[in-house]
């Protein structure tokens, strides 16, 4: 083998074999961008410097009881005066990053029955410690009252806890928590509903929710790598704000992950929160950030799909984040519901008081936000939950167990629809999972200790790194506990579970690309009783990085691949969790790069990538076209080699166009006349991941600038051309197999080789199509 080795972007040589070598351009960045993940893009968190010297916003355990009535130890209900000191300071203290409020807690005990809103801006919470065993300690006893626990529901869903109004419990999805990060405002449509409300549905109506059924539709398709969406109305939208894109579900998205046709709804599976940098009120567009990690088609059938369940949009909304907010250094716990006790709740993956499944802490549409040092024992739910948050931090917690860890997704550690954030030296104890979930993205986790799975529990979640994490899982944590029989091992759970398409599909849908594990020790208990043994080989703490549902098409990868056995996609993760899915026959684990360092965050020595030298095939060479997070060169230079069936000494000239992930440019045809290739008078050259459109002419053949080994190949009825439609069969000039053209979509992922021949069908003369490799 070969080695690739990369350094600060570098462009290094490769020594491609012994008759000749070759210069090679690979990109140093192919992973994701870390650097800007977790509070404040990865500043430390709050000092003491940072918080006020203003005293009117500063509020001390002694002016907490003064001023507020909350004192500890006197078994009073404390919800109202700590919903009473959170609100003076929303109203009173503007706050900012560098100059935040504090409310500081007693130690001792304090009693709470309802859902406290921190909807404050710029505020931490301060307990005065988090072991509850020290007289010192902040305990926060949390027992929700009959307007707080949820009603009428079945099988946990929210949505049964409808209101006169037209609102329903799912609106304050992933459901109410002792404290909870979120804006209360409410929209100007629903004030009456609101207002009308009794309290055990008020908070329907509160939040940005309200916005969010209020959306823009999209209007232009965008693609992966833009910047700039159009939309109907730019109406209260500008720059500085933060805005939620969610790209519609649609047929061709599903075909690809594999979710069976009976799961496919109409929804948003792959979305996103950034930030505006302008908006063009002429032209009813806004600029975001950074660029899109997914396409954004106007519609459910803009990119030639069939509809789902008729046309549904896809999405832009303007949000109210609260930002700012921290949680340090107190305990909380919810009262046991009945004659129930921990030990009742251990191991057990039912839900044992599903009214009473009320979270620790919540974040929704919550920014710049974090809980450090806080321990949580015995939630209804989750101890920490999120749903639409970027940039948080969860750091130095101690969550142990849950009274409902059952269906409907209870009992997590639960990062859902979070971006860029940090989840960092946990200790997990008798959860369900640790997930990251619902098009999470940016993400790390790194340096907690679990005993429960870490679990990429899909929804397109992607570009998430997960390094030096220690797991050890018990041969009790299995989801048929309690009501296990003897040799029963369904549904037991190792240290890794990814989602497979036609299995999550009833859910969410596939686990997105490119999640990244590296030095994790991870160890399951196979038997009861039993020493626990290496997960291997993702969970063995070495130098390999595993790069979960990603291709080898180059050494490093470039583009999203449903893990496989013998090119069959996984149907499900569950009795697979210990299968080999780095090399062939099986598919979607990329190992092929290694790194002598402890963390694969910015900085450091050197990535090696390894290649083989024999003969490197057109796949080796460097994508053109790789995430929106990471960097990519803008062409192939003409040094490029030839593909692996083409001698070395007859390499063909490249001219491969600049691409880039947010080109959607067709396809361009250059000379074949010194081809080595028979029956190929010239070429059309494809840019990779790009659906370009394509004209056929005589003895043409279409060419990638590498191997679609490993690669899927998609086909479609031209979109422009739309007078007919092509049929025939697209054939490997310099590789193998075919794929047949025989109706307005197909598909393929079993060819190799770069130059592939299409030959119509006997009576079809239409030579127009078009057509994506990735």
């Amino acid at each position: 083998m070969s080695n690739i080795h990369l350094r600060g972007g570098q462009w290094l040589p490769l020594v491609a074999a012994a008759f000749c070598v070759f210069a090679v351009p690979v990109q140093a960045n192919f992973l994701p961008d870390w650097s800007k993940a977790g509070y404040r893009e990865g500043l430390p968190l709050p000092a003491t410097s940072e918080i006020t010297t203003n005293t009117n916003c500063v509020i001390t355990s002694a002016e907490l009881g003064q001023q507020f009535a909350v004192y500890a130890n006197d078994n009073v209900d404390d919800s109202q005066g700590l919903q009473q000191a959170i609100d003076f300071v929303r109203a009173n203290c503007a706050g900012s990053y560098n100059n935040l409020s504090l409310i500081e807690l007693p130690s001792g005990s304090l009693n709470i029955s309802k859902e406290i809103h921190v909807d404050a801006n710029y505020l931490v919470i301060r307990g005065k410690g988090s072991d509850p065993a020290s007289s010192t300690a902040t305990k926060i006893i949390f027992n929700p009252d009959s307007n707080t626990r949820y009603d009428n529901i079945i099988d946990f869903d929210l949505a049964g806890m409808t209101d006169a109004g037209g609102g329903n419990g799912g609106w304050i999805w992933p459901g109410r928590g002792a404290f909870r990060v979120q804006t209360r405002d409410v929209h100007s449509s629903y004030a009456t509903a609101y207002a009308n409300a009794p309290e055990n549905r008020k908070d329907i109506y509160e939040g940005t929710v309200n916005v969010h059924w209020k959306h823009q539709n999209v209007t232009q398709n965008a693609a992966q790598g833009d910047t700039k969406i159009k939309i109907n109305s730019v109406a209260g939208f500008s720059a500085g704000k933060y805005a939620w894109v969610g790209a519609a579900n649609t047929n061709k998205m599903y075909d690809q992950q594999g979710v069976l046709s009976a799961d496919r709804l109409n929804m948003h599976m792959r979305q996103q929160i950034f930030k505006i940098v302008a908006v063009d009120t002429t032209n009813k567009t806004i600029t975001i950030d950074k660029p899109l990690e997914f396409d954004l088609p106007m519609n459910s059938t803009a990119d030639g799909s069939a509809p789902i369940s008729g046309t549904y949009n896809s999405r832009v909304a303007v949000l109210t984040m609260v930002e700012g907010v921290g949680f340090e250094n107190f305990y909380l716990t919810q009262v046991a519901p009945g004659n129930l006790t921990a030990a009742d709740a251990l191991n057990n993956y039912n839900n044992l008081d599903y009214n009473g499944a009320i979270n620790g802490l919540v974040f929704k549409w919550a920014l710049n936000s974090y809980a450090r040092n806080i321990r949580t024992y015995m939630t209804g739910s989750h101890p920490i939950v999120t749903e639409m948050a970027k940039n948080l931090q969860f750091e130095n917690n101690y969550l142990e167990g849950s009274w409902n860890k059952g269906k409907g997704g209870n009992g997590y550690f639960r990062n859902s629809k979070l971006w860029d954030s940090t989840i960092k030296n946990n200790t997990l104890r008798s959860l369900r999972h640790l997930t990251l979930q619902w098009s999470a993205s940016g993400n790390v986790v790194t340096g907690n200790n679990v005993d429960a799975d870490i679990n990429l529990h899909g929804g397109w979640e992607r570009h998430n790194l997960i390094e030096n994490n220690i797991s050890n899982i018990s041969f009790y944590h299995r989801d048929c506990n309690p009501n296990c029989v003897v040799g029963d091992d369904s549904g037991t759970w190792y240290p890794i579970w990814w989602a497979a398409g036609e299995h999550a599909g009833g859910w969410s849908g596939a686990t997105g690309p490119q999640n990244v594990f590296f030095r994790n020790t991870m160890k399951k208990q196979l038997t009861a009783g039993a020493a626990f043994t290496t997960y291997a080989p993702y969970g063995a703490n070495n130098n390999t990085i595993y790069q979960f549902g990603w291709n080898r098409a180059t050494s490093a990868g470039n583009g999203w691949e449903h893990l496989a056995l013998n090119g069959i996609p996984l149907s499900t993760w569950t009795h697979q969790e210990t299968q080999n899915y780095i090399a062939n026959p099986n598919v979607g684990i990329n190992a092929n790069c290694n790194y002598a360092g402890t963390s694969l965050l910015p900085g450091g020595a050197s990535i090696s990538c390894s290649i083989a030298s024999s003969s490197i095939a057109a796949s080796s060479v460097a994508p053109s076209s790789v995430a929106a997070s990471s960097v990519a060169p803008s062409s192939v230079a003409a040094s490029s080699i030839a593909p692996s069936s083409v001698a070395a000494s007859s390499v063909v000239p490249s001219s491969v166009p600049a691409t880039s992930s947010s080109s959607r440019s067709s396809s361009s045809v250059s000379s074949a006349a010194s081809s080595v290739v028979s029956g190929c008078a010239s070429y059309i050259d494809v840019p990779w991941n790009t659906r370009a459109e394509i004209t056929l002419t005589p003895s043409s053949c279409i060419r990638f600038d590498r191997s679609l080994a490993g690669a899927n190949v998609q086909v479609w009825d031209s979109a422009i051309n739309t007078s007919c439609d092509y049929r025939g069969t697209m054939t490997s000039v310099n590789g193998s197999g075919n794929l047949s053209i025989t109706s307005n979509y197909a598909t393929a992922n079993n060819l190799s080789g770069s130059i592939f021949k299409l030959t119509a069908a006997a009576g079809s003369n239409c030579n127009y199509l078009k057509i994506r490799a990735y």
